[in-house]
């Protein structure tokens, strides 16, 4: 992926996403889903994952990625933010209901995915506890744990959290197997099937040929712990599978 700067993104129009250099970050992955399905082109601009990132910081009011901006409008750095912009900029087709009992599904299936104290915010902790142990990756990790709530404590009750909300989706997803659907809610495509596909990687990256990460990237992301990875079930995986193959595509680029 080309990516700009921020110093040349801050004078442009249009659509912007600020991304994570070389790392396919799940929060990052989702907002390209979304903005894929929507037939939305955005110029990428570049952010470094554990640096200050000052520029981007004096542009958006924090450091982290993803970051979109329309036009000038206000940055959007959250997922919900983003994928309420892209619904509004193109409606079609809707990865949110219009109505009010769909809308609190979704969001509220995206948000045990994507959202703080979700699969992926825990994954996250999970990841940084043994990297703060190292002294090569101690520096950064410090700088990342201070951002994302990291604390004993968290770390401690992150697996169990990890095992509940996999086994809450994997049940998700056989009730509505058993209604006919493939997806999360209703009958077609929603942001809670494109977070998934994009968080997924948290438990069991893509193949290399489809996902071409660092070694030690695809090390950290894979979920070692042997209680935990039976929940990471063929449905779940599967469901990822069929995501990317009808409606994302494969490689990733980052």
């Amino acid at each position: 992926m080309h990516y700009i700067d921020v110093a040349e993104a801050r004078h442009q129009q249009g659509l912007r996403l600020v991304l994570t250099t070389g790392v396919p970050g799940p929060w990052g992955e989702l907002a390209k889903n979304i903005f894929h399905v929507k037939g939305l082109a955005f110029t990428p601009v570049a952010q470094q994952a554990g640096q200050p990132n000052d520029a981007l910081r004096e542009w958006t009011g924090q450091t982290s990625a993803p970051v979109a901006i329309w036009n000038d409008e206000p940055p959007r750095s959250s997922w919900e933010s983003i994928a309420w912009l892209a619904e509004r900029l193109r409606p079609e087709p809707r990865l949110i209901p219009a109505d009010p009992e769909g809308v609190s599904r979704v969001m509220g299936i995206t948000r045990a995915i994507a959202g703080e104290c979700g699969f992926g915010w825990y994954r996250r902790i999970m990841i940084l506890k043994p990297s703060l142990a190292h002294e090569a990756t101690r520096a950064t990790s410090q700088v990342l744990a201070a951002k994302y709530g990291y604390s004993d404590a968290e770390a401690s009750r992150a697996p169990q959290k990890v095992a509940e909300l996999l086994q809450w989706l994997d049940a998700l997803l056989a009730r509505q197997e058993a209604n006919g659907s493939p997806y999360f809610h209703g009958e077609c495509l929603g942001l809670a099937d494109l977070a998934w596909a994009a968080f997924a990687i948290m438990a069991k990256p893509l193949p290399q040929q489809d996902c071409p990460m660092h070694p030690a990237f695809r090390a950290a992301y894979e979920l070692a712990d042997p209680a935990i990875i039976p929940l990471v079930t063929p449905r779940l995986l599967q469901h990822r599978d069929r995501i990317y193959r009808d409606h994302l595509k494969l490689p990733l680029d980052f």
